[in-house]
């Protein structure tokens, strides 16, 4: 780019805030993998050469008519310093000040809470956040950046300089030629990068699949040469082709580690990736990657998605959700179709028939490959699940027409688990179903340990029954979407009548139906007491050691589902189910004492309350009651041992 000209007065602004703290970590603190910088600047290199194409081809134009698209690298030992300059779009005046001056749209907020302390991930995030132009700072004591925007008089040019202290200064001046140069003025003892050599390993290890040429000064052949100072031709250090147009039998897998944490700003190699290339009514290649790790906004609703749709090569926008579905928001990678428009839209998105075609294909290939890799390489699919199984499971409720695909894919805890990584399939738990049983059961609870400690599990343990233990939100909208899998039908524990069905013998069918006659007067008079609480009072058949329990009535919704609806933690219709063997029932049963059997109705049912995690009312009253009638039993022991001391 030639020399600016012509300069205007100077003016001085301070950095925003947060973009003063950015500076401070690049120049103090980030020092563990410098040789980010470049990758860094490059790429946004290359993203304005993008958007100069999406711009010019919009109207027709062709971008090349002032020259190829390029990017130059340079160094000068003389100096100290290391040029980076592109003739993609450039900026104006005002874009410096958006763009540079001010990082409030960049995510830096995150980017600082999201620092750990190592060194290596946090230099590694910093592509992540979109603050990669401060990265200049961990090598440079001073930049300086000139720049005019595409469409803009060449006296309209921009001259930006810092030394990354508080401030910048801003004066006008004139450029022949659109597009941005950086130059950047090393630190002292960062000399081992005034080095082509040098340079050209980090362009070859970081930016070798950007997909416009960049270039860089030939080095001498000889130290004849050197000394002389003989000025050789650029020549091309990257191979300037988009991968995802090469033949998949020509790529190696260390191709796919690079270009993946080029797009996506890692530095961790992904998971497994899809690459297809379909031909047919609709024309598009799908190279989709499947990080090892979650992104760091992977809960951020209004984040970026992390897939590119390009349009013959052309990039053209980040997918906001009309490709992916929101479920499969943590893949990375590149769409490239050839029957989209250039001039697309988010509009003419939601409407197109090809978009819909990639979309399905799309969906249907990343879901294939989970598939694979649960079955051939479960170690991996083992940290996939770690990493995004919760929002894996958003499909089961937002994707119909892939919920039988993604049901093979889901993992639960349960009663039969070795570890509390979640480990049982629905396959494998149907596989292991004992004979006699019908269903597919499962506890919703708001956690995992108070699902293993819940008294909803005592009948099923005991027979030997496994119960799947849901302990994550998103788990209501999977039981509640996800009716059957594999003909069986997907029962809670915590809902219903509790019937095993076939599991249960003869002798226990009448023990239940002489129970329910010899306790139907005590369950009667707890119902009166606990009117407008508990929908009914019944005997249960799930429980083995604890006095009661709380369960939804059949038609209703589950009870931690009603808990986030509400905020009681109680199904609109609770049942009061009691353990007829324990020996508290019993003796209520045997005494039915009129003084205090209000007190026990109340305590129990929150005893219940509180075993199911759900909130009682009044914490205080139930304190009171529990207290009287622990005191009345104290009297009546003190009472019998009195009466048996005078015999």
């Amino acid at each position: 780019m030639a020399a600016p000209t012509e300069q205007v007065h100077q003016e001085v602004f301070s950095f925003q805030a947060e973009a003063t703290q950015i500076l401070d970590l690049m120049v103090h603190s980030l020092y563990s993998n410098k040789e980010i910088f470049l990758r860094e600047l490059i790429s946004n290199a290359s993203d304005a050469i993008d958007r100069l194409r999406l711009e010019l081809l919009s109207r027709s134009e062709l971008p090349e008519e002032d020259g190829p698209l390029r990017i130059r690298v340079s160094h000068d030992k003389d100096a100290g310093t290391i040029s980076i300059s592109d003739n993609g779009i450039g900026m104006s005046r005002a874009e410096v000040i958006e763009n540079i001056g001010t990082i409030a749209k960049s995510g830096t907020k995150e980017f600082l809470r999201s620092l750990t302390g190592d060194q290596r991930k946090d230099a590694a995030m910093i592509g992540q956040f979109g603050v990669g132009f401060y990265s200049s700072f961990i090598v440079a004591e001073r930049v300086v950046l000139t720049t005019r925007r595409a469409g803009l008089d060449s006296d309209e040019g921009v001259r930006w300089e810092s030394e990354g202290k508080g401030d910048y200064r801003l004066e006008t001046v004139s450029l022949p030629e659109r597009g941005t140069t950086i130059v950047l003025h090393l630190r002292e003892g960062e000399d081992d990068l005034l080095n082509g050599w040098r340079l050209r390993s980090i362009i070859e290890k970081y930016s070798d699949h950007i997909s416009v040429p960049i270039l860089m000064p030939g080095e001498p052949e000889d130290r004849a040469e050197e000394e002389a100072g003989v000025q050789k031709p650029d020549v091309t250090v990257n191979r300037a082709s988009a991968l995802w147009t090469r033949q998949k039998s020509e790529l190696a897998d260390s191709d796919y580690n690079e270009f993946y944490q080029h797009i996506a700003g890692d530095f961790t190699d992904p998971l497994t990736w899809v690459h297809a290339k379909i031909e047919g009514m609709y024309e598009y290649t799908l190279l989709l990657f499947v990080p090892s790790r979650a992104p760091y906004d992977l809960w951020v609703t209004e984040a970026r998605r992390g897939v590119r749709l390009h349009v013959q090569r052309v990039f053209i926008m980040e997918d906001t959700g009309q490709i992916l579905p929101k479920y499969l928001r943590f893949v990375r990678g590149v769409i490239d179709s050839a029957d989209l428009p250039l001039n697309v839209s988010r509009e003419i998105l939601q409407g197109s028939r090809a978009v819909d075609n990639i979309r399905a294909n799309a969906v249907k290939k990343v879901l294939r490959r989970l598939v694979e890799l649960a079955e051939n390489e479960p170690d991996k699919y083992v940290t996939f699940w770690k990493e995004f199984g919760a929002t894996l499971k958003e499909g089961v409720a937002d994707d119909y027409s892939n919920r039988d695909e993604i049901a093979k894919l889901l993992r639960f805890n349960s009663t039969k688990s070795a570890t509390e990584d979640p480990d049982t399939s629905l396959s494998e738990y149907v596989a292991r179903m004992k004979e006699g049983q019908e269903d597919i059961y499962y506890l919703l609870a708001p956690s995992l340990a108070a699902a293993k400690s819940s008294p909803h599990l005592e009948g099923f343990r005991t027979k030997g029954v496994e119960v799947l233990l849901l302990g994550e939100g998103v788990d209501n909208w999977v039981v509640s979407s996800l009716r059957e899998f594999d003909g069986r039908k997907l029962q809670s524990v915590a809902q219903g009548a509790g019937d095993l069905g076939d599991l249960v013998d003869e002798e226990e069918k009448q023990a239940k139906e002489q129970a329910d006659v010899e306790y139907a007067d005590l369950l009667a008079k707890l119902k009166a007491y606990l009117a407008g609480q508990a929908w009914d009072v019944r005997l249960s058949t799930r429980l083995t050691t604890s006095p009661a329990c709380i369960v939804s009535n059949e038609p209703e919704i589950d009870v931690n589902l009603m808990q986030r609806l509400r905020g009681t933690g109680l199904p609109r219709q609770a049942v009061l189910e009691l353990n007829p063997n324990h020996p508290l029932i019993r003796r209520l049963n045997r005494t039915q004492d009129g003084k205090h059997i209000a007190e026990w109705a109340q305590v129990l049912f929150n005893q219940a309350v509180l075993t199911l995690g759900a909130r009682i009312e009044d914490p205080a009253t139930f304190v009171l009651r529990l207290n009287s009638l622990l005191t009345a039993l104290t009297d009546t022991a003190e009472a019998d041992t009195a009466s048996e001391e005078t015999d």
